[in-house]
């Protein structure tokens, strides 16, 4: 028994419905057209493991927890993923059974940091790695033309020549590709170098997606515009940033900086801990806690989260708040322990 796949939406930005017999998975829903997907899985019959996210993304809205709790699945993402709402972290190797069927997980970023390609018998999912004729823009903060050529050139293309494309996006009526189709027409990548690649993805110069200051802090934070008030995605773009040593040298100088958490409680005690003396101040508390922060507004504050993208909307906020000496923990507490700096739970 193959997976079967089915693309639900019928329009430019996909959603794939996954197949093995009555279980089912969807990749990449889109929050508006849950109610549609569950109709078609009650008519089908269909018991839903899971939901499958390619990427975080910018140009539409994922699940919340209403509309997660309402398809009662497991959320899987990679592990740089900012959401809290992900029940399930993967990385590079990683197997997902569908029905007995094996999903193999490979991390493939460049457009964004989480970026994976699921991979099974005859078939890969690409998110916005791969696209038809085309690949995923890489200019968004973490992203890295670099490492998408080489997860599509030394990953994707070498997958047997009749493996089907199942793309992310489409603007082209065109449905689902082959990796010997892509390896010889698409013209991204037939006979350019990493650099020329590199080069052609930096001169694009493409417009920001039309939703991505409706969606991209929501889909990073789990929380809704009207639970907090995000700001601009331009002056997130310009907050500086800290690597994790970075962060671990100045803790130890004489001014140390107050270390701000805003992550939730459940993530301040959980499997990446927290550093230590950290104040936890979750996102969507933040901006009625300003007061109770006024204290600190002349010291040296540095804000942390699981990958770095919660945080980095935060700094913008203290920014406009008036806390002149901000920074964010590039890569989050998920760099940090990488560090195998100290934590505490």
């Amino acid at each position: 028994m193959a997976i079967a796949v089915e693309e639900l939406n019928g329009t430019n930005c996909k959603t794939y419905l996954l197949t093995a017999g009555d279980s089912a998975a969807l990749v990449d829903p889109v929050r508006e057209r849950v109610p549609t997907y569950l109709a078609e899985l009650e008519r089908r019959g269909l018991s839903l493991g899971y939901v499958l996210e390619t990427h975080t993304h910018a140009d539409h809205l994922m699940l919340n927890r209403h509309s997660k709790n309402a398809l009662s699945a497991e959320v899987v993402m990679h592990r740089a993923s900012p959401s809290p709402l992900v029940d399930r972290h993967v990385d590079e190797g990683d197997v997902i059974e569908l029905g007995g069927e094996r999903i193999e997980v490979w991390h493939t970023p460049g457009h964004t940091p989480d970026s994976v390609c699921y991979v099974f018998e005859g078939g890969v999912l690409t998110g916005d790695t791969l696209l038809i004729s085309g690949s995923g823009r890489t200019d968004f903060p973490g992203g890295d033309a670099g490492a998408q050529w080489d997860a599509v050139t030394t990953r994707v293309f070498e997958l047997p020549s009749d493996t089907v494309v199942y793309p992310g996006h489409d603007y082209r009526g065109n449905t689902t590709s082959t990796v010997g189709q892509e390896k010889r027409d698409n013209p991204r990548f037939v006979g350019k170098s990493r650099q020329e690649y590199a080069a052609q993805m930096a001169s694009l110069g493409l417009p920001l997606p039309e939703r991505i200051q409706q969606a991209l802090q929501v889909n990073q934070s789990g929380f809704e515009a009207d639970e907090v008030r995000f700001p601009l995605v331009t002056d997130v773009a310009r907050v500086t940033e800290l690597s994790a040593s970075e962060l671990s040298t100045r803790l130890s100088s004489a001014t140390p900086p107050l270390v701000l958490d805003v992550r939730e409680p459940e993530e301040f005690v959980g499997e990446l801990g927290h550093v230590r003396g950290a104040l936890l101040v979750p996102m969507d508390s933040l901006e009625r806690r300003l007061p109770k922060l006024a204290g600190y507004v002349e010291r040296p504050i540095v804000v942390v989260c699981r990958a770095g993208a919660r945080s980095a909307s935060a700094c913008a906020m203290l920014g406009k708040a008036g806390f002149p000496f901000v920074a964010n923990l590039a890569g989050g507490m998920l760099a940090w322990n990488d560090e195998k700096l100290p934590v505490e739970r």
